[in-house]
């Protein structure tokens, strides 16, 4: 059964081919509209807390602020690469950014935008629609792992990495209520296979999202 409505990545399978499917080893499976968005050192998280603004690298990022009762866990985020370490974190807040339009109630969501571009801008924004018109939201926390970057000819890099969202539940944004009956299932596993660009900000930007959902290399 699924906890979330489906995240529909427009334009994605016509970019997969720059995906680098092979990102994390092997192939993998067909690829499938998600369930899930949610969401860096082994065990980080964003939670309550705003996301600092500044960082090591002088970027100005707009604050991320998820509900108290929402929280992405971010395992890998140390690769002992620099390089791979500022993809990977710039991923996470992509993440996040996602997670906190579909569950944190504000005017407007910049982190959104800052770290989304092209198609998956489009299928972001289509995800979080698809919450505000059946107004739905999550509670719970999703882990990410198995995170991998490879980088591209092109000077892209191919994140791929797995979610488990076991540990969220639905919540009716009318009445508040939180329906925590929703058993887990493997439709709670998915694996993502993301392109990023680095912007003439420096910010690495997703461009491209490629999803399966009841990803059996997810699974545990």
């Amino acid at each position: 059964m699924n906890r979330r409505p489906a995240l529909l990545s427009a334009a994605a399978m016509a970019a997969a081919a720059a995906l680098s499917l092979s990102a994390c080893g092997g192939g993998g499976d067909d690829s499938k509209d998600s369930d899930k968005i949610a969401g860096a050192d082994n065990g980080a998280s964003v939670s309550a807390s705003p996301s600092p603004k500044g960082s090591d690298d002088g970027i100005d990022r707009p604050e991320i602020k998820l509900p108290k009762d929402v929280k992405d866990v971010f395992e890998g985020s140390r690769t002992g690469d620099p390089k791979k370490d500022a993809v990977l974190a710039d991923n996470a807040r992509r993440i996040s950014s996602v997670t906190e339009a579909v569950t944190a109630d504000a005017g407007s969501h910049p982190a959104l935008k800052f770290y989304s571009s092209g198609d998956a801008l489009l299928s972001a924004a289509n995800h979080v629609q698809g919450f505000q018109k059946k107004n739905k939201s999550f509670v719970g926390t999703t882990r990410y792992y198995d995170r991998q970057v490879t980088f591209l000819k092109d000077g892209a890099a191919a994140v791929t990495y797995c979610m488990d969202a076991t540990k969220t539940y639905p919540k009716d944004r009318k009445t508040g209520k939180v329906d925590k009956s929703v058993p887990s299932s493997a439709q709670d596993y998915s694996f993502y296979n993301t392109r990023l660009e680095k912007n003439a900000d420096g910010v690495w930007q997703t461009t491209a999202v490629l999803t399966t959902t009841a990803a059996k290399r997810c699974m545990p």
